[in-house]
């Protein structure tokens, strides 16, 4: 029996899961998109996944970028989230214009500063996964860590994770 992917999409959005901003350099520009599918996949060796959706530009981009940068965002980072799901986004630059963020020194990306945690990887692996492609990188640097709360993706909408008491 086939599944709705309607009933699949509430089903799944009751899970919360963080919200990061996966960015990549290219020929002088950089791209980024809003992500909610970052996962540690090994300590030894340090790997991450991310997928993207078939048909966006940063699919093609993975296909011939070699390293990314992907930032976690804290709770009070919600408009930057919005900024880079956002269809039709210009340049990640314009994007981060007048935020604080930087250029990784691993992966050239741009990275964005105040988040929870930011690192440079490396593609490790990629694979086709139904509509997604699957990208397994290889942490090459911890960029920052901090302890703010990460913004969460729950029911639909943006949340801030509440800090143990």
């Amino acid at each position: 029996m086939p599944i709705d992917p309607d009933e699949l999409r509430r089903a799944t959005a009751e899970f919360p899961t963080g919200v990061a901003v996966v960015t990549l350099h290219d020929e002088g520009d950089d791209i980024g998109l809003t992500s909610t599918s970052l996962r540690s996949v090994s300590l030894d060796p340090p790997l991450v996944l991310v997928t993207v959706l078939h048909t966006s530009y940063i699919d093609e981009l993975f296909t011939r970028c070699p390293t990314w940068a992907v930032s976690a965002l804290a709770g009070h980072q919600t408009a930057i989230g919005g900024r880079f799901a956002a269809a039709g986004r210009p340049s990640a630059r314009l994007l981060l214009s007048g935020l604080a963020h930087h250029r990784g020194d691993v992966s050239g990306a741009l990275v964005v500063d105040d988040g929870t945690f930011a690192l440079e990887c490396r593609t490790e692996s990629q694979f086709a996964a139904g509509d997604h492609r699957v990208v397994v990188g290889r942490v090459m640097r911890v960029d920052y860590t901090s302890a703010r709360p990460p913004l969460l993706r729950h029911r639909g909408g943006y949340r801030v994770a509440t800090p143990p008491s």
